[in-house]
């Protein structure tokens, strides 16, 4: 595998595990509360998120890598 591709690979799941699990953190917390059953709740959602998250990131981020470019006029 190409280091750029192991990069990005690498990239879209550590970029997923965090963004992911901040915003099921807090969906979670604002649909359901922190009560009992919060962190099954979030586990679950954290699991079904990161299963669609990581190939959208994958695919997606050059794509907004690119568009940020034109936006800024630099290279990508």
């Amino acid at each position: 595998m190409k280091p750029h591709v192991k990069f990005h690979l690498v990239f879209s799941f550590v970029m997923g595990a965090l963004m992911i699990s901040v915003m099921t953190l807090i969906i979670t917390a604002v649909n359901l509360g922190t009560g009992a059953g919060f962190f099954s709740h979030w586990l679950h959602a954290f699991l079904i998120a990161y299963i669609i998250g990581v190939p959208a990131i994958f695919l997606m981020a050059p794509v907004a890598r690119k568009m940020t470019a034109g936006m800024l006029g630099v290279e990508a």
